[in-house]
C-alpha cells in the first residue's frame, strides 16, 4: 500500500514496529560487543541488558505514579475539582433539570384551559 493512501494510526504503528526491530536489531548488536570484549556468552549479557532495561521501565512505572499523586494532591490543595466530581456534578445537575422540566410541564395550562394540576387528597386537609 502506498504511503499516501496510509492513515496517521498505521502509519504511526508501522513506524513503532520499524522502530523496535532495530532497537531490538541494536540490542542483540551490543550483547555480541559485550561478550566478546567482556569474555562472556552473548546470551548472559542479552539477559543481564533485559534485566536493567526491566528495572528502568519499574522505576519509570513508580516515578509517573507518584507523580500522579502528587499533582492529585496539589490540585485538592488549590481547590480544584476532580474529573470525576464535576461529572458527577453534571450528572446531578442533568437530573435536575429534567424534574424541573417535569414540573413546568405539569404546571402550564393545558390548550382546553384546564390545570394540570392536581392537589392530592391529604394537601387541601
Amino acid at each position: 500500500m502506498p504511503a499516501e493512501d496510509r492513515g496517521p494510526l498505521e502509519t504511526l504503528t508501522l513506524a513503532g514496529v520499524g522502530a523496535l526491530a532495530l532497537l531490538a536489531q541494536r540490542a542483540d548488536e551490543l550483547a555480541d560487543e559485550l561478550g566478546r570484549r567482556l569474555g562472556v556468552e552473548r546470551d548472559d549479557v542479552r539477559t543481564a541488558i533485559a534485566d536493567v532495561l526491566q528495572s528502568w521501565r519499574r522505576e519509570a512505572s513508580r516515578l509517573g505514579e507518584s507523580g500522579e499523586g502528587l499533582a492529585a494532591r496539589a490540585a485538592s490543595e488549590l481547590g480544584l475539582a476532580s474529573g470525576a466530581s464535576v461529572e458527577e456534578l453534571e450528572l446531578r445537575v442533568a437530573q435536575l433539570e429534567h424534574r424541573l422540566k417535569l414540573l413546568e410541564r405539569s404546571r402550564a395550562p393545558r390548550p382546553d384551559g384546564a390545570s394540570r394540576v392536581t392537589e392530592s387528597p391529604s394537601a387541601g386537609a
